[in-house]
């Protein structure tokens, strides 16, 4: 797969118009981060489709075209997810989280939440409050890896077995996943073309443009992240119940953020109020979560016609692990990369990807379908739905192929593309947005805040 085929592939799919790929610079070559997979083609391909989705609504819009320039081992490092706050860089993982020794294979386990964390150390048998790693090692080799998977499944926690790449594609799951495209915009519902805001030559694509974020980690954050880059009005909807990780700090850059309690009828009213003036809703809750609660794609889009939503997975929507909870990590070892880059390394223990690239790329892709499907909603009317998967771009960078010698390829600089800003948590040092803009540049005007700094009510 070249650079540009990947964006080509991404481009034609999107069903956007042939001519805007002229528009696009692409420079730098795998391998950028230390892996056998391409993940600096992930993520140069969909940060450009993402960019470029977005500076071709604008043109929609009345604005001219303009160049996006991508460079891979930006975007790569884009895609690490790096930040330090006051100039503490937080920990990427719980104690806890990780892979353990099975009698017969490896779990990975992800323990970044606190319930996660203690529903699997109970699974294993210990007392959450006085259990140690290497208590959680011991009892972990007593299990076999499928049960151990399964058992953790019925309890609604977050376990993945490791298996091979055709152990995975002989499972009924990665059968589903590969028999379905990397991402999917369907249209839904009936409504006329959305009057938009009008856009000034010097006004970034996206702005004037409302989007609903209800997601947590990482993908959609880093999607409506985004598309607050390209001039939206992002509003971060968290529930004030429910826990956060510290990457919010990094991707709350360019949002409001609202406390919104769906359980109470007050809240369904709040979010039924912000409903009414957005553009984009974007949920990356459990399949059929926010339906439940009166505000599935279709409840959304009876509501608010015209919208576009947009629904983020683990696994897919078909198959019988498209209910199940997941995350980037337990997915790459679920579906055969760490097996795959332990066998490169030569040393056979398994290991994860350099970076999160199946959020990271995910991320992307709902940016790039949320742009996409305004586009055809402004060409043809109706409600759309933009579905993606963290399985499905799985998938997809395993169709790139392999990086000969790429793991041994240092670490590189991150510094050239960070740059600092203050933000409600303390002074923010992060990744500077790798897609450039030649007008009109993607940046963050409003600081990151924490949760509940705003109140539901759109500027």
């Amino acid at each position: 797969m070249t650079i540009g085929g990947a964006l080509q592939g991404l481009w034609r799919q999107a069903g956007l118009p042939a001519e805007a790929v002229d528009f696009v610079q692409l420079s730098g070559a795998d391998p950028v981060l230390p892996s056998s997979f391409a993940v600096g083609t992930a993520a140069q391909s969909t940060i450009a489709a993402a960019a470029l989705a977005a500076c071709e609504l604008g043109h929609l819009r009345g604005a001219p075209r303009q160049q996006v320039a991508v460079d891979m081992l930006h975007a790569a490092l884009d895609c690490t997810a790096w930040f330090s706050i006051d100039g503490r860089v937080p920990p990427q993982w719980d104690p806890f989280s990780g892979l353990y020794r099975c009698a017969d294979g490896w779990v990975r386990v992800h323990a970044n939440f606190a319930h996660h964390r203690d529903g699997a150390l109970r699974l294993l048998g210990l007392e959450p409050t006085t259990a140690e790693r290497a208590d959680a090692e011991r009892a972990a080799a007593a299990w076999r890896a499928l049960d151990f998977e399964q058992a953790a499944a019925e309890r609604k926690l977050v376990v993945a077995a490791l298996r091979r790449f055709d152990e995975w594609d002989a499972t009924p799951q990665g059968r589903a996943v590969a028999a379905k495209p990397l991402f999917s915009i369907e249209r839904i519902g009936d409504a006329p073309p959305l009057a938009l805001p009008p856009l000034h030559e010097d006004d970034r694509p996206f702005a004037g443009l409302r989007v609903l974020d209800l997601t947590r980690v990482l993908a959609g954050p880093v999607g409506c992240r985004a598309l607050a880059a390209y001039g939206a009005d992002v509003m971060l909807v968290n529930s004030p119940h429910l826990p956060n990780i510290e990457a919010i700090a990094d991707t709350s850059r360019g949002k409001l953020s609202a406390h919104v309690d769906l359980r109470s009828e007050a809240g369904r009213a709040a979010l039924g109020r912000l409903l009414g003036d957005a553009h984009v809703f974007v949920q990356g809750y459990r399949p059929g979560g926010l339906a439940a609660l009166g505000f599935g794609p279709e409840e959304v889009a009876a509501r608010r016609p015209g919208i576009v939503c947009v629904s983020l997975s683990a696994y897919g929507t078909q198959g019988p692990w498209s209910g199940r909870r997941g995350f980037d990590s337990l997915v790459q070892t679920a579906m055969g990369f760490n097996h795959a880059e332990g066998e490169a390394a030569g040393d056979g223990k398994p290991r994860p990807l350099p970076m999160q690239i199946l959020d990271e790329a995910s991320g992307y892709l709902i940016a790039m379908g949320a742009a996409a499907a305004l586009w055809r909603q402004q060409q043809e009317g109706g409600s759309w739905h933009v579905q993606v998967s963290l399985a499905q771009t799985g998938h997809w960078l395993r169709g790139f192929g392999r990086v000969p010698g790429g793991l041994a390829l240092p670490l590189p600089d991150r510094e050239p593309w960070l740059e600092s800003a203050p933000s409600g948590f303390g002074e923010l040092r992060a990744m500077r947005h790798s897609a450039q803009l030649a007008r009109t540049p993607a940046g963050w005007a409003r600081p990151s805040m924490p949760p509940g700094s705003h109140a539901p009510i759109w500027p």
